[in-house]
């Protein structure tokens, strides 16, 4: 009777700690009030077709940063920047470039696990640029909502999977004429994720 009575106290224990290592592991990982995020996307590609004569790059760069109003709410700023041209047997036929200032709000509403957390943004922007090798200028704003999970890799840094301009609206004003205003919902997004989303890297501290 006491050696049953021990085996019982064991199993009791045992499912008390790992009750109490999974509600540690679940706060272990996300945000809480008053955490700072950074976070950044990097993107460069480069082709040289010699059969054609052909050559080129591209690059962008997206950092932003935010604070967190409570557990599941940030707000903050983020910055992006894009150039690609091409060249055809030394010749520059095609030259773009883009500068975005923005701010966003961040909302996370389901967490998958632990290390999962998935989250809606809005955001917000003022874009500058310029396009074509005569280099015509172009300024404008745009607004944009999108879906995207964390996966906590450790306590601080987390691998991140943005579906960015899931629906969008801007509109844009060349320094000669008139103005373009473009409407996008992006609703296939899940049956081409790999196409459309976004990976970057996200610190939390």
């Amino acid at each position: 009777m006491k050696k049953t009575l021990l085996i019982v106290a064991f199993a009791v224990f045992g499912m008390t700690v790992t009750n109490a290592q999974e509600a540690q592991d679940v706060q272990s990982f996300g945000f809480t009030e008053g955490d700072i995020l950074l976070e950044g996307n990097l993107g460069f590609s480069s082709t040289n077709d010699k059969n054609t004569e052909t050559k080129s790059s591209s690059f962008t760069i997206n950092p932003k940063v935010g604070y967190f109003l409570s557990d599941d709410l940030a707000i903050g700023l983020d910055l992006g920047y894009m150039s690609n041209k091409e060249e055809i047997a030394d010749t520059e036929t095609d030259k773009n470039s883009e500068l975005m200032l923005g701010a966003f709000g961040r909302y996370y509403f389901l967490d998958l696990g632990a290390r999962f957390k998935t989250y809606a943004e809005l955001g917000l922007g003022y874009t500058s640029g310029k396009v074509g090798v005569g280099e015509f200028e172009y300024s404008g704003f745009g607004i944009g909502a999108g879906l995207g999970i964390n996966y906590f890799v450790t306590q601080n840094i987390a691998i991140n999977f943005a579906l960015t301009d899931v629906l969008s609206y801007s509109t844009a004003k060349f320094d000669e004429g008139e103005s373009v205003s473009e409407f996008n919902g992006n609703i296939n997004v899940f049956n081409n994720f790999f196409e459309t989303a976004q990976f970057g890297l996200s610190y939390r501290f």
